[in-house]
């Protein structure tokens, strides 16, 4: 975003930083920290809010920030920001309160804790950037409603592979050609993977296995996968995508093939996948045009004769590129990805193993359920159990491997905001669940 680095160089420039609180230090939030902290002038991470203090502690460390203080209260930790000093808190709602936080950013995965935070930034007129994409795809279209009453923005974030292929979708549209498929590139699907299965990867980045395990099994891609589709009005082409398969390094213009055309051609578009392509991890859009003179640029600019036109970002930066988020929100109003509306595609639980009744599921990334996508509809009319809310249902009866599960299949934990708010969500947008 060239606009977006004069805008930070101004605010840098009048000593008027754009101030961010951060909820979740783990892994990514860390990044976000570091990458404030040392590459971003006109913005600051004020605050942090995570799980365990010496995670906090050890974020600002890591980039190089060492005068930072605990602070219980909303009054401490405004003085301190007034003052350009760095704070830590174990309340996350203190930096939703707050009133000299510009914009907080929320990077814990977690549906019904991320759910209670993120509605109550809004409430207080905070921009929300959230890297939970679990969240945004199971009640991020009621959310949106909320922050437009508010007058906030709440988006995904550049960087992420959904922010980077809603960017993408915008240049393709804004040059005329008409996007057909937006898509992701995986080096691995398998359904079937669990924390066991992944804990040497996971142990080899210092990430979480159950995070890793949920990229592995397709339950991540899922998720944002559905949240592009609800961004951008496409759909999907059959329940849990195509995605195709290809030979590890085959160059990505090979795939193309790989989908049917009259379903791409057919109607709004789709949100799909594929696997060994390169160059990965990047996105792709597949595009078409009808003027037969613009057909023949885009020849002479070497994406071949069509139908199809294959447009791709090769990489994509996750946490580097989030402070642009909270630039574009803060400054211009502008959400890197959000919801248009009412959801279009869901991320459906479906049993990883044999199921019995009586058991408690373990959630998104563990050992007995993966996400998928289904239509929105089709997630209603069946009454499909959201994946974003499955953790802690109780089984009512036995589920066969690769069954999805229906709300009538469980029995659900009491209180959970999350479901409130999805309730709140099918009222809002007429949905039979």
């Amino acid at each position: 975003m060239i606009i977006v680095d004069t805008a930070l160089a101004k605010r840098h420039e009048e000593k008027n930083p754009i101030r961010v609180g951060l909820v979740g230090a783990g892994f990514m939030g860390r990044g976000i920290v570091l990458q404030i902290a040392n590459s971003v002038p006109g913005m600051e991470l004020v605050a942090i809010y995570n799980r365990s203090v010496e995670g906090s502690k050890r974020a600002y460390r890591e980039a190089g920030i060492n005068d930072f203080q605990i602070v219980n209260t909303q009054a401490e930790l405004e003085d301190r920001i007034a003052k350009g000093k760095y704070s830590i808190t174990e309340d996350p709602f203190l930096l939703c309160k707050a009133e000299n936080i510009d914009v907080l950013v929320e990077v814990t995965g977690a549906v019904e804790f991320s759910s209670r935070v993120v509605y109550e930034a809004i409430k207080n007129k905070k921009h929300v950037v959230i890297m939970d994409a679990e969240l945004d795809g199971t009640v991020g279209a009621i959310l949106k409603v909320h922050a437009d009453k508010a007058g906030v923005v709440i988006t995904n974030a550049d960087g992420d592979q959904p922010g980077v292929q809603m960017n993408l979708f915008r240049f393709v549209k804004g040059i005329g050609v008409k996007p057909v498929l937006c898509g992701n590139i995986k080096g691995l699907q398998d359904p079937y993977r669990n924390p066991t299965t992944q804990e040497g990867f996971a142990k080899k980045w210092g990430q979480n296995p159950a995070m890793v395990t949920s990229f592995a099994d397709g339950t991540k891609i899922s998720f944002e996968q559905a949240i592009v589709a609800n961004a951008t009005g496409m759909t999907i082409g059959q329940r849990g995508m195509f995605g195709p398969t290809v030979p590890t390094g085959t160059p990505l213009k090979e795939i193309m093939s790989k989908y049917p055309l009259d379903v791409l051609t057919s109607g709004p578009g789709i949100v799909d996948y594929c696997v060994g392509a390169e160059p990965g991890p990047g996105v792709y859009v597949l595009g078409t045009h009808d003027h037969p003179l613009q057909k023949h640029y885009l020849n002479l600019y070497k994406l071949g004769e069509g139908p199809l036109y294959l447009f791709y970002t090769p990489y994509h930066l996750c946490h580097f590129e989030v402070p642009m988020t909270c630039a574009r929100a803060v400054l211009f109003n502008d959400a890197a990805i959000t919801p248009l509306g009412a959801p279009l595609v869901e991320v459906v639980t479906t049993a990883k193993i044999d199921l019995k009744a009586g058991q408690k599921l373990d959630g998104i990334g563990f050992y007995m359920t993966y996400g998928q996508c289904e239509t929105a509809e089709i997630t209603g009319e069946q009454r499909l159990l959201p994946m974003g809310l499955s953790e802690g249902c109780v089984l009512k009866r036995d589920i066969a491997k690769d069954q999805v599960l229906t709300y009538d299949d469980v029995i659900l934990p009491e209180g959970r905001f999350s479901d409130k708010l999805r309730q709140e969500q099918n009222e809002y947008f007429k949905v039979t669940a």
